[in-house]
């Protein structure tokens, strides 16, 4: 046990928070122009682990974190394709920044989630999560999102081709 975790729920939230880390950065990267190669990809490998590993937790019917697990794969597919496959060209460049900011979007939706369902001050406040401090949390998050990717679109121009990603060619 660590921290009171099983390693793999440890490992898990490892990959989640670090995942979240590196896409705040990147994401800031996007309104900036900047290009952060080494971060961009412990970010999007990070979140593809993370939504991979919610997958083996124990279940026995389908559940709203599989959902969102599912939806962040198709996304972070697309954005690793955008930037990777086709090197940010055209329409690929908003689509990569749409999709990857979605993804870090999603990690930080469960994160709030997680927080008011672990975090004893935060349960109290909204333990059905129903309650206005709840859904406050969401829309506050929702909203900030929608306005920096907004500015992140616009301004993330990083010129002809991906930016430098470490992978050769064969």
């Amino acid at each position: 046990m660590i921290l009171g975790m099983d390693i793999f729920t440890f490992v898990h939230v490892a990959l989640s928070l670090i995942g979240i880390a590196a896409g705040i950065i990147v994401f800031f990267g996007f309104i900036a122009d900047g290009r952060l190669p080494s971060l961009t990809a412990l970010f999007l490998s990070t979140t593809v682990l993370t939504s991979v590993t919610g997958f083996g937790f124990p279940f026995t019917k389908l559940l709203p974190s599989h959902i969102v697990g599912i939806i962040s794969l198709v996304v972070l597919a697309a954005a690793l394709y955008a930037l990777y496959g086709a090197r940010l060209s055209g329409a690929w460049r908003w689509i990569y920044v749409v999709t990857a900011s979605t993804a870090l979007y999603l990690n930080v939706f469960v994160l709030i989630v997680q927080l008011f369902l672990k975090v004893p001050a935060l349960h109290a406040l909204a333990p059905t999560q129903a309650e206005a401090p709840f859904v406050a949390a969401q829309a506050i998050t929702m909203v900030a999102f929608i306005v920096l990717g907004y500015f992140a679109v616009r301004r993330f121009k990083p010129g002809i081709g991906a930016p430098e990603s470490g992978l050769r060619s064969a």
